[in-house]
Parts: C-alpha cells; sequence; structure tokens
C-alpha cells in the first residue's frame, strides 16, 4: 500500500499488527483503516509539555489503545519554552522536540501513535513548512519523519483559495509520507488563537459543511496525497451550556454518502475527524464514530482535568503552597510542594478522563500493536 493512496475498508477478519512507536506512511493509514474497520476511533489529545505527553501514553498503554498526540501552534511554543524570543523558531522546535520525545518513548509503552500538529491558518503555514524541513532531514537519514500528520486550517478563507494552498502543500507532504488534514466548514469557538465565532444557525454553512464541498474537495486533492477530512457538524471547540451547540452527525454520513456515490467507492471512503470532542453527548460520538471518524479531538476536557486535579491537591493542603516550612513546627512540607508531586497528581487525572474517552470511543483494547 502506498503512503497516499486510501485504505480500502478492511474485513473483520482481517488482521492487522504494527511494530509499536509512531505510524507514518503506508503503517498510519493500516491504523485508520484499522479504526474504520473495527467501528472506532482514537481520541486526539493536544499536549503541552513532557507531563501531558506521559499521561496521554500511559492512558492509551493502560487501556490497551492506540492514540493521537498532537499539539497546536502556541502547545509548541511553549514546549519550547515562553522565554524563547523568536516566536515562528519555537514553534518549530518545540513541536520537533515533542515529537522526538514522542518517537524515543512510544515503543515502551507498546502502543501505536500517530503524531500530528492540530490548526494551522494561513499565518502558520511557515511553522508546517520548517517542520516538513526537518522531516526532510530526517527521511534522507534512514529515519521516519517526525509528524505522522499536519493539519492546515484555511476553513475561514472561501474552499478554492482553501483547496489551492493545501493542493500546493500536499505533495511535499506526501513525499515524506505524511497525511494532510483539512477543514471543510469551520469548527466554532477558538483554539489557540485559530477559531470562529459561535453562530448555530440551522443555515450557516460554515459550522455544517455541505457534501458537495467534501466531494470538491476530494476530487481536487486525493491524486496528490492522503487527506483526512475534519468536516463541521456543529461543533466547536471548549465546551459550552447545553442548547447551545446542536451537533448534526448525520451531515458526515452525507458527505460519505456523496463521494461513494460519485466515485463507485466501497462505503465509508473518507477519513473523518471529529473536532471539539469536548463536552459533546455521547450518543453524537457514537453517531459520528459509525459514519467513519477515526478520530477525536479532546483538549478542553483534558486540560480541566489536570487542572482540577491540582486543584483539588493545593485546596487540600494550602499551607504547603505558602511556607516551605510548618510555621508551627518547622518541619518541611518539601514532600507535598515538590513538583513531582502535584504533576503527577495531574497526570492521573488526565489518564483518568482518557479511561473515558478510550470508552466512548470504542478504542479500549483495541491496539493494533504487535506485543512482545
Amino acid at each position: 500500500m502506498s503512503a497516499t493512496a486510501e485504505p480500502t475498508t478492511a474485513r473483520p477478519s482481517q488482521k492487522i499488527g504494527l511494530a509499536p512507536g509512531v505510524v507514518t506512511g503506508a503503517d498510519y493509514l493500516k491504523l485508520l483503516e484499522a479504526c474504520k474497520a473495527g467501528g472506532y476511533a482514537l481520541p486526539a489529545v493536544n499536549v503541552v509539555g513532557t507531563d501531558s505527553v506521559n499521561a496521554v501514553l500511559e492512558a492509551a498503554a493502560k487501556n490497551n489503545a492506540d492514540v493521537v498526540v498532537q499539539v497546536s501552534n502556541g502547545g509548541a511554543r511553549f514546549y519550547a519554552g515562553e522565554g524563547l524570543p523568536d516566536q515562528h523558531r519555537a514553534r518549530v522546535l518545540g513541536a520537533a522536540a515533542m515529537a522526538r520525545h514522542v518517537h524515543l518513548l512510544a515503543k515502551e509503552y507498546g502502543i501505536c501513535v500517530i503524531l500530528h500538529t492540530d490548526h494551522a491558518n494561513r499565518k502558520l503555514i511557515p511553522w508546517i513548512e520548517g517542520l516538513l524541513d526537518l522531516s526532510e532531514e530526517e527521511v534522507k537519514a534512514g529515519r521516519p519523519p517526525l509528524f505522522s500528520s499536519h493539519m492546515i486550517d484555511l476553513s475561514a478563507e472561501p474552499l478554492d483559495d482553501n483547496l489551492a494552498e493545501c493542493a500546493h502543500l500536499l505533495p511535499r507532504m506526501a513525499k515524506l509520507g505524511i497525511s494532510l488534514e483539512i477543514e471543510l466548514g469551520v469548527t466554532g469557538g477558538e483554539e489557540d488563537g485559530v477559531g470562529h465565532d459561535l453562530d448555530d444557525s440551522a443555515d450557516n454553512a460554515h459550522l455544517y459543511t455541505q457534501p458537495e464541498d467534501v466531494l470538491k474537495a476530494w476530487n481536487l486533492l486525493s491524486p496528490l496525497g492522503h487527506v483526512t477530512v475534519a468536516a463541521s457538524f456543529g461543533n466547536v471547540h471548549g465546551v459550552y451550556k447545553p442548547g447551545n451547540v446542536q451537533l448534526r452527525p448525520e451531515i458526515l454520513l452525507h458527505s460519505q454518502e456523496a463521494v461513494q456515490k460519485a466515485l463507485g467507492t466501497g462505503p465509508k471512503p473518507l477519513s473523518l475527524v471529529f473536532h471539539g470532542g469536548s463536552g459533546s453527548e455521547k450518543d453524537k460520538i457514537t453517531d459520528a464514530v459509525s459514519y467513519g471518524v477515526f478520530k477525536m479531538n479532546i483538549d478542553t476536557d483534558i486540560q480541566f482535568a489536570f487542572a482540577e486535579a491540582v486543584g483539588g491537591f493545593v485546596l487540600s493542603h494550602p499551607v504547603a503552597f505558602q511556607h516551605q516550612i510548618d510555621p508551627e513546627t518547622g518541619a518541611p512540607y518539601k514532600k507535598l510542594y515538590d513538583p513531582r508531586k502535584w504533576l503527577r497528581i495531574g497526570e492521573v487525572g488526565i489518564v483518568e478522563r482518557l479511561d473515558e474517552a478510550f470508552a466512548d470511543l470504542g478504542a479500549k483494547g483495541k491496539s493494533i500493536a504487535i506485543k512482545a
């Protein structure tokens, strides 16, 4: 199987097994094939440092599930250190450092990992190009590319402009065995400065992707390389009061049917992405996965799980975070304020929230990594 061809749907009797670690190229496509054939999806978690990366890998191993580790431009900059004055260089180096961290450790956790960059709008395309430069160096040295896939999010621009830029970048990615994620329609809310106003009107074509646009994108881009599609069906970044957002996952089914009918393919020809999964109703998640979603982004809920766990610990031991020693006894509080103590508690919070996500997405126990 080539690194650019869309995988066919596997028969349930087929067993796909991959070496544990980061998957790219043909192995990435095999993992997508396994998700769609098995009727499950993977949580995609935005990370900001080694603590969140390690928690995600731990959760995946605990659940015997594969996972998507991804980074936004702001997360990459934070990973490199806010003290670096050149923000562009910090984005590139931070994302590269995160990727190399995962490449080093993923095999030890015994699961397959997709590495992905999230939401690059027009001004952030140089960030993606800088990472492609580094991946080209890796491939020339006989190593895999740094990332499995990159996202270009030009959904706020006219469709033709969106697709033209994607068509420009995709062949370069395809040569490296890297997939492209595109967004058609927009995801409401904001993710690290990339986002859109929340307007959930029924006739809002931006929040509800049109199947004909998906077909147009597929016809143009699929000959150039492998593409996954973040089609909008009312999903938003962040968690909002119930009733503010109306998810319509049937739009994903209509997009699949449009491509299938036009091209005469088998069922679920598209590999679809669910953005803004935090706070979504579980039945809507199940429906979206059944329509060919292989990946659901979950960021806000993970941030809160970390913060809730750490905050609870601090509130339980307030004096230890105000005084280095007990004012009365003179005993040190080091075992409480040691960062390893409360950072670990935050990691456990992430792991527990991901336990729920793996179950919701049907991914628990379905890692295709070959066990030692």
